[in-house]
């Protein structure tokens, strides 16, 4: 894949033509080559037929492979495309325009044309595309898309996003931040990967270790419950319903054209990266035959309702916040935790104490200040780091240039660029007694706890725990890691100039954090 141009992360839906900037009043870039003639479209063997020789298990267990690699993450999930018969449900709260999202469209748009029905299901908060380029998307018979809480902006000019900011403050704050790719109803991806490049190793500037776990079984039919539950919540508007057409120039099959060829181009996608697309359904048979994809009788899917609580303020809680705060106040030996953002209150701290006072291990790693793409998220955390600390919990802090990163950055961009760019923790994961597995989108922040709808998926099997544990374990070595204590902290290593912008985000109350 090409290098990726100026960092551009723009949270929310973004699926359409901030990819290419078309529209009425910018036509279409020329394209000079047929790119896709130039490459041979091999037929995929059917999901169903992949699938077939775990029939007998998938009706009453869980297939779980978790996918600690960026790249092999998204490799999956094109793969899944590709393989996909009858239906494609995505339900996003990043979904980017760049290079890996581009493609991702591209995908999504072949599956759609064979027939398959794709849904898209994306947070409203900052989309920032004209009217028509998200329409021509929309417009693909089998495609649709939705928008959840749009209270910020599709379908709004300025002064009414303001009104609604002003005049409804947790409304304008409640996100959708579940992260699901579901297909066939038979296999999904969930955990915590947005669709970006950074997620999966193809920035040259940032990327984020993270974590995602595909599940196969019988799960999965609680995950689509729970797409079911969002989609026809009244919160997921679609986007007919917002946007006047009747004015507008769509153009989609140009469009659509466009993102095909974008896409065939190999300065853009990477031959070598296609290859390992298209070596998925034996990789796939490599994993159930050596046993790496692990039958587990329990699997919990726990997501939050849409619009997560009733409570005024920002305040309430939610489905995940208390199943996870149930596993808190059970554990009785250890308790493992990755997140990228760690905000405390009173609660929290006092969870994390209690825990501490039964003699229970509690080892937490969070992103440094070095390592931190968020600055106002930091400092909610320095702000308490203190009486966490007091509270008898061991904290590590991430370091930007984890030596983890040769291990699990396996992208063909890394190779060429020799793993140089920034690396910032984004895994959100537990692990209790090394027995539960804990994979989703939960911050340990009150946003998450009480604003945003999250999704974790728990996994009861001492395997699937232990290997997690060890993975976490080792993103905490030194040469991962610094130990933050009470007499030392590494916010030193991130420079005067990081540090005085931390100090001003001071002023940001730590509840909408």
């Amino acid at each position: 894949m090409k290098y990726p141009t100026p960092r551009l992360v723009l949270p929310a839906l973004l699926v359409s033509v901030l990819l290419f900037r078309c529209s009425s009043d910018a036509p279409l870039p020329s394209i000079d080559q047929d790119f896709c003639a130039q490459i041979h479209m091999d037929s995929v063997p059917k999901l169903s037929e992949q699938l077939a020789s775990l029939d007998s298990l998938t009706a009453s267990r869980t297939g779980v492979y978790t996918l600690e690699e960026g790249d092999i993450s998204m490799i999956a999930r094109a793969w899944l495309c590709e393989s996909a018969e009858k239906s494609i449900d995505v339900q996003y709260f990043i979904f980017s325009a760049d290079n890996v999202g581009l493609i991702a469209i591209d995908y999504l748009l072949r599956a759609a044309d064979r027939g398959v029905k794709v849904r898209m299901l994306v947070d409203d908060i900052l989309v920032k595309t004209d009217a028509e380029d998200l329409l021509a998307l929309d417009a693909h018979p089998n495609l649709s898309i939705r928008i959840y809480n749009p209270t910020a902006n599709v379908g709004k000019n300025l002064p009414e996003k303001l009104i609604s900011l002003t005049t409804d403050f947790k409304d304008f704050n409640q996100r959708m931040h579940n992260k699901t790719f579901t297909v066939d109803g038979k296999v999904v991806i969930t955990g915590g990967r947005n669709i970006a490049d950074e997620y999966f190793d193809y920035d040259h500037t940032y990327n984020f270790r993270d974590r995602d776990v595909m599940l196969i079984g019988k799960t999965v039919r609680t995950v689509q419950r729970s797409f079911e539950e969002f989609w026809n919540h009244p919160l997921s508007v679609p986007l007919k319903g917002m946007l006047d057409k009747k004015d507008l120039n769509l153009n989609a099959a140009s469009k659509y054209e466009y993102i095909h060829q974008y896409a065939c181009d190999p300065a853009n996608f990477w031959p070598q990266v296609r290859d390992k697309i298209r070596g998925m359904p034996i990789a796939f048979q490599r994993i159930k035959d050596s046993g790496q994809l692990v039958w587990v009788d329990s699997v919990s899917f726990i997501s939050d309702r849409p619009g997560k609580n009733d409570a005024r303020g920002l305040s309430g809680g939610g489905v995940t916040t208390a199943f996870l705060m149930n596993l808190v106040r059970n554990a009785k030996k250890s308790i493992h935790i990755q997140t990228p953002y760690l905000v405390t209150m009173d609660a929290s701290r006092q969870l994390f104490a209690d825990a501490v006072s039964r003699g229970v291990d509690v080892k937490i790693l969070t992103n440094s200040m070095s390592s931190t793409d968020n600055l106002e998220a930091f400092s909610g955390y320095k702000r308490d780091r203190d009486k966490l600390l007091a509270a008898g919990v061991d904290i590590y802090e991430f370091r930007p240039d984890a030596a983890i990163r040769f291990k699990v950055m396996t992208g063909a961009l890394q190779k060429v660029i020799d793993f140089t760019p920034i690396f910032g923790l984004h895994a959100k994961s537990m692990v209790i007694d090394e027995a539960i597995a804990v994979i989703g989108t939960f911050n340990l922040d009150p946003r998450s706890a009480n604003l945003n709808t999250e999704c974790v998926a728990a996994i009861y099997d001492e395997n699937i725990a232990r290997n997690l544990f060890r993975a976490m374990d080792e993103d905490m070595k030194p040469e991962n890691a610094w130990q933050t204590t009470r007499t030392y902290n590494p916010d030193g290593e991130a420079g005067w100039w990081k540090n005085l912008k931390v100090w001003s985000r001071g002023i940001v109350p730590k509840s909408v954090l």
